[in-house]
C-alpha cells in the first residue's frame, strides 16, 4: 500500500484522482466475489474503476487471474493458470443479467496453455450472455492467441458486435513492454477480424508515455486503419506498482488532443484521447454512437441496481 501511495504522490496534478466507493460500487464488488468473478477493473488497478462501477460497467476477466505471460506494464499476476471453469460462461451471463447491464466487455489474461487460447471459452461466455440478455451489445478484448487467426474467428463466429485488440505500444518498444508478443501479429488479428463475415466493429488501443516519439505513434495508427480498425483509444500509461516499468513522461491533454484530431484524418470512426482513457473506458458510448448513432446519448442504466 506505501508503494502505491508514493506512486500516487510523484503524479502530475492533473494525473491525480480520488476513488470514491460509494455503496453502488461495494456492492457490484459484493456480486463479482458471490459468482467468484474477476474483472480487469480490479486486477489491473484501473483508476476509472469507481466511476465504472459506480454506473454501473464493469470489465469482466475470463479464464481465472493468473497470467501465462509478464508483460512490464501489467500488474495482473503471471503463473501458471489453473483449469478453465466450464461454468464460468454461464455466471457471467446471470452477472450481467442481474446488473441490468445494456453493453458488457469480456477480457481475459493470456491463456498460452490452451490449444486455442481460450477463443473457444470467449465465444461460449458471448453466446450464454446473449442468450439470457435481449438486445445487448457485447465487446471483446482479446489477447493475440499466439497469433491463431482460427482463434479470431472461432470468437467472431459467436457475433460480439464489438472486437477489440490492443497494440499497446510502438513496435520499437515491444521488446521491452511486451516481449512475448509481436507488433504484425497483433495487426494481423485485427486485420481478421475487420474482414469476418460478422464484420464487427475493430478497436484498438495505446499506452502513451513509455518512450514512445510523435512520428512511431503517428505511424502505428496508419497501421491501424490499414488493418481496418475503426475505433482508437489513447491513454496515460501509469505505473500500477512499483514492479511494474515506470513512467518515461506524463502527456498533457493538448497533446492527447492533437492526436485526435490526427486520428480522425485518418479515418478512424471514433478517436479517445486523454490521460484517464482506457480500451474499456465509456465502452458502452464508444460502440453505440457508431452502433446506434440516434439513440446513443439516450442510455439509462437501471436505477434498480443501486436501491437494491
Amino acid at each position: 500500500m506505501q508503494a502505491d501511495q508514493n506512486l500516487t504522490r510523484r503524479l502530475p496534478d492533473w494525473l491525480k484522482k480520488r476513488k470514491n466507493l460509494t455503496p453502488q460500487v461495494h456492492r457490484l464488488k459484493a456480486i463479482l466475489r458471490k459468482h467468484n468473478l474477476h474483472t480487469v477493473c480490479e486486477e489491473a488497478r484501473c483508476p476509472n474503476l469507481s466511476e465504472c462501477f459506480g454506473q454501473p460497467t464493469a470489465t469482466f476477466m475470463l479464464m481465472g487471474d493468473l497470467c501465462t505471460r509478464a508483460c512490464a506494464f501489467c500488474s495482473v499476476s503471471s503463473g501458471r493458470p489453473k483449469k478453465l471453469n466450464p461454468q464460468e460462461p454461464e455466471s457471467i451471463a446471470k452477472v450481467v443479467k442481474e446488473m441490468g447491464l445494456a453493453h458488457v466487455v469480456l477480457t481475459s489474461v493470456n491463456r498460452d496453455d490452451l490449444q486455442d487460447g481460450g477463443a473457444a471459452h470467449f465465444a461460449k461466455t458471448i453466446q450464454m450472455i446473449a442468450k439470457s440478455v435481449d438486445s445487448i451489445v457485447i465487446e471483446v478484448l482479446t489477447p493475440d492467441f499466439m497469433g491463431r487467426l482460427e482463434s479470431v474467428d472461432t470468437v467472431c463466429d459467436a457475433k460480439p458486435a464489438i472486437f477489440n485488440h490492443n497494440t499497446e505500444t510502438v513496435p520499437r518498444l515491444y521488446r521491452t513492454i511486451r516481449p512475448k508478443a509481436l507488433y504484425e501479429r497483433s495487426l494481423n488479428i485485427l486485420k481478421r477480424a475487420k474482414n469476418h463475415p460478422n464484420r464487427p466493429l475493430v478497436k484498438s488501443g495505446l499506452m502513451l508515455g513509455l518512450g514512445e516519439k510523435e512520428e512511431e505513434l503517428i505511424n502505428v495508427m496508419r497501421d491501424l486503419r490499414e488493418a481496418g480498425t475503426d475505433i482508437l483509444t489513447l491513454g496515460q500509461y501509469l505505473q500500477p506498482t512499483n514492479e511494474q516499468i515506470s513512467v518515461v513522461e506524463y502527456i498533457k491533454q493538448e497533446t492527447f488532443d492533437r492526436y485526435a484530431a490526427i486520428g480522425k484524418q485518418l479515418g478512424f470512426k471514433q478517436v479517445f484521447s486523454g490521460p484517464y482513457v482506457r480500451s474499456s473506458y465509456q465502452a458502452e458510448l464508444k460502440g453505440r454512437e457508431i452502433l446506434f448513432p440516434s439513440t446513443y446519448h439516450e442510455i439509462h442504466f437501471e436505477e434498480a441496481f443501486f436501491k437494491g
